[in-house]
């Protein structure tokens, strides 16, 4: 938490390269812990419970010099009824729900999921391990840097860089979702088997993995969506609406997760349909609500821009069908998976990116 509000300060500040850093110092210190602790102790699985407790103190040791440079290293002051921290409580609780909507949901699917056939939990958790690369790589990253640069925009009344710097970020956004949606649905079952199978992980669990990870994709888009536009309605100290369609948001995902997943038979693949179209629903209220503010415009989202990127998926669908037509992953060595999976990611970015 700590971690978190040292960064939080220095992304005020259009400070973004030692917070993004940040995260490498925790995967060092598991490293670490797992090679050269865990083969000392009696309870090997102990040495990453210590590796995680250095991890965070390194990484508050690590934003120490970043703060005092900027001369903002918080002092504690337990002053309750300073009309500043009154506003922050009122604000904060509303966007702590908004903010985590999507991993509520996901909750709730594990529990329904739970309910399913054996393996469904599993299923669906290693289907949205692949759903959160692209979208903390891209959507959380664009997010972070979106939201001080719009808090400037408002605070100077500037309302015409702010939709501009919006309109911008939601199309960069669906510009690097889209191709991942492509690969993800068309190559599930390779990319589950190369990371997962393994163990007592077998293909048939990729095989059922599959599907959950083609229902997560179908709103990949969408999820990535949300990581710019809630921040739109924090950047104006609004949290209280994200709140209200994060709720509405749950209220879909549960009762599509019942009609699907149990009425209508579709199992864990129902589950991971009803959060994709919770998430279609949150952002289409969310874009009608700022473009009735007239924070947004639907003709600045509909431009040349977005021929080019069918232009360009059209061509990586193609070029994907194609290099998996035939293909018997399953009997691949890893080494084969490895070769052959980063030649076609390769491959992909020329033709997407080129075209």
């Amino acid at each position: 938490s700590l971690v978190a509000f040292a960064a939080g300060i220095q992304n005020s500040h259009q400070r973004f390269s030692v917070p993004a850093a940040t995260p490498l110092i925790f995967n060092f210190s598991l490293i670490g812990a797992a090679w050269l602790i865990a083969p000392t102790l009696d309870v090997p699985v102990m040495a990453l419970a210590w590796g995680v407790l250095l991890a965070g103190f390194l990484q508050l040791l690590f934003q120490i010099v970043p703060l005092a440079l900027l001369k903002k290293i918080p002092i504690p002051n337990f002053n309750f009824v300073n009309s500043g921290v009154k506003k922050f409580f009122v604000l904060i609780f509303p966007a702590i729900l908004a903010g985590g909507i999507s991993q509520i949901n996901l909750l709730i699917d594990t529990i329904f999921a739970s309910l399913l056939a054996t393996g469904s939990p599993t299923w669906l958790y290693v289907s949205d391990r692949l759903i959160q690369f692209p979208l903390g790589i891209f959507a959380i990253a664009i997010g972070t840097v979106l939201l001080p640069t719009l808090s400037k925009s408002f605070a100077l009344n500037n309302l015409m860089a702010y939709r501009l710097q919006l309109e911008k970020a939601f199309k960069l956004i669906f510009f690097l979702a889209v191709p991942s949606v492509i690969g993800l649905i068309l190559f599930a079952e390779p990319l589950l088997g190369t990371i997962f199978q393994r163990g007592a992980f077998s293909w048939i669990d990729v095989e059922k993995s599959s599907l959950s990870l083609i229902g997560f994709a179908v709103g990949l888009p969408f999820f990535m969506a949300m990581k710019v536009l809630v921040p739109a309605f924090f950047s104006r100290q609004d949290t209280k609406t994200p709140m209200i369609i994060a709720l509405i948001s749950l209220l879909i995902n549960v009762i599509l997760n019942y009609l699907l997943a149990f009425q209508l038979g579709y199992g864990h693949l129902g589950l991971a349909l009803a959060s994709s179209i919770a998430a279609v629903s949150s952002v289409c209220l969310l874009i009608a609500l700022l473009a009735k503010q007239n924070l947004m415009s639907f003709k600045g989202l509909m431009d040349v821009f977005v021929l080019k990127i069918l232009i360009s998926s059209i061509s990586l669908g193609v070029f994907l069908v194609f290099a998996i037509k035939g293909i018997e992953f399953e009997i691949f060595s890893q080494i084969e998976r490895l070769i052959y999976l980063s030649t076609v990611v390769i491959a992909s970015m020329i033709i997407y990116f080129g075209v």
